[in-house]
C-alpha cells in the first residue's frame, strides 16, 4: 500500500527559508519521478518542482533559483530547500510520486509566509 507522508510547513517570515520532505513508501521509489505542487487559496495547483529518477530536476517559472529539489533514495524521501520566500508562497503544497502504474498524492502540507 502507497504511503506519502509530507512534513516541515509552517509559518516563515518573507525573506526567509523552509525545508519539505515527502516520505514515500509502499512504491517502487528508485522509479518514480517526484514532484511538489502548491495550491493557493482560490486558486490552480501548479509545479513548483520535480525530480526525476536520475535527478533531474526542473523548476517553475517563478522559483528563479530559489528552490532546491533533491532525493534520498535509501530514505526514500524527497526534499523541497525553499529559499527567499515570498508572501504569495503561502500555499497547500502537495507531494505527488508518479510511476509507471501509479499517481500518488499526499495530504498537502500549509505553509505561510507572512510577517
Amino acid at each position: 500500500q502507497v504511503h506519502i507522508a509530507e512534513s516541515g510547513g509552517g509559518l516563515v517570515q518573507p525573506g526567509g527559508s523552509l525545508t519539505l520532505s515527502c516520505v514515500a513508501s509502499g512504491i517502487s521509489f528508485n522509479r518514480a519521478a517526484i514532484s511538489w505542487f502548491r495550491q493557493a487559496s482560490g486558486m490552480k495547483r501548479e509545479l513548483v518542482a520535480v525530480i526525476g529518477r536520475s535527478g533531474g530536476a526542473n523548476y517553475g517559472d517563478y522559483v528563479q533559483g530559489r528552490f532546491t529539489i533533491s532525493r534520498d533514495s535509501a530514505e526514500k524521501t524527497v526534499f523541497l530547500l525553499m529559499t527567499s520566500l515570498k508572501p504569495e508562497g503561502t500555499a497547500v503544497y502537495f507531494c505527488n510520486v508518479l510511476t509507471e502504474v501509479e499517481d500518488c498524492w499526499g495530504q498537502g502540507n500549509q505553509v505561510f509566509v507572512s510577517s
